[in-house]
């Protein structure tokens, strides 16, 4: 794969952070991404986007902008390894992964870095709160309906009234958009490779990260991204990352995100070792041994 890599680097300085993008022949989803975090950030910050084929013009495109490093691949790389090798044009002392299909909106990351920077602790990840425009039962998630593709996108009316999304902080963090140090993230190895395309990556990654001592995994309320959703996992037919997960650290990512993440809970600080309820450690360890379905 190395070989088949070509990287472009068009930007230089002190970034606070860098973004990481990873993107499928998602033209119109990354131009509106870059768009977002051009107009509506607070810091400087660098941008890395990793293209996987690019078939749909993304390659011609990018070509023509400035101030925006990136990687080509000829093949689908999948998050895992778009990831790790993106994180090797990074210039800043915090990575931030982003989906392409997201839409940052004004002072979301004034908020992020005001609570990182303000850590007692090296050994944390803190997210942004997305809105998406269905409900998932998401505890972590605002529900608000500003369109499902870019053409149906009500940019005018988010801008107006994304604050009202706004809420408290909130205990759990896994999902984009993330913010670790990156030192932390070279230290637990990145994203994990046997998740490739890289579904269940993120609540592998938090648990790597349990196992290192991190504890503070916190939501930031009043940092606000729009989240489309589904445009490039929904391609995926296939994947093993649930039983994957289960064989791995011999319980299910639910029961890591419920117990030992609290997940959407109320955000008190950092997290204390939970206690798995003995129903729970006796389903996952069906799972595990193969009687029931991860």
């Amino acid at each position: 794969m190395l070989d088949q890599l070509t990287y472009h680097r068009n930007t230089s300085g002190d970034p606070r952070y860098t973004v990481l993008i990873p993107t499928w022949n998602n033209l119109a989803f990354l131009k509106l991404v870059l768009r977002s975090l051009r107009q509506n950030s607070t810091h400087p910050h660098q941008v890395v986007v990793f293209v996987n084929e690019g078939v749909d013009g993304t390659r011609e495109w990018l070509a023509e902008q400035s101030g925006v490093d990136y990687i080509l691949s000829p093949e689908n790389a999948g998050i895992c390894y778009a990831l790790n090798l993106a994180r090797g044009l990074a210039r800043a002392p915090y990575l931030i992964y982003f989906n392409d299909d997201m839409y940052a909106l004004p002072g979301w990351d004034k908020r992020l870095l005001e609570v990182a920077d303000g850590m007692p602790t090296r050994e944390f990840m803190v997210s942004a709160t997305m809105i998406e425009p269905y409900e998932t039962g998401n505890p972590c998630v605002s529900f608000g309906n500003y369109g499902q593709s870019v053409d149906s996108f009500d940019e005018s009316r988010i801008l107006k009234g994304y604050t009202k999304h706004k809420k408290a902080d909130w205990s759990g963090s896994t999902w984009p958009p993330n913010l670790i140090p990156t030192a932390l993230w070279d230290a637990v190895g990145g994203l994990s490779i046997e998740y490739h395309p890289g579904v269940y990556s993120d609540p592998d990654f938090s648990r790597k990260l349990w196992e290192f001592g991190v504890r503070e995994f916190r939501g930031v309320g009043d940092s606000l991204v729009y989240h489309f959703g589904r445009q490039s996992t929904s391609r995926l037919k296939h994947h093993k990352g649930r039983e994957i997960y289960v064989r791995k650290w011999g319980i299910g990512s639910g029961t890591f995100t419920r117990h030992f993440l609290r997940l959407g809970k109320a955000y008190e600080g950092p997290l204390m070792e939970q206690s798995i309820p003995l129903a729970v450690r006796i389903k996952d360890w069906l799972k595990l041994k193969g009687w029931i379905k991860a």
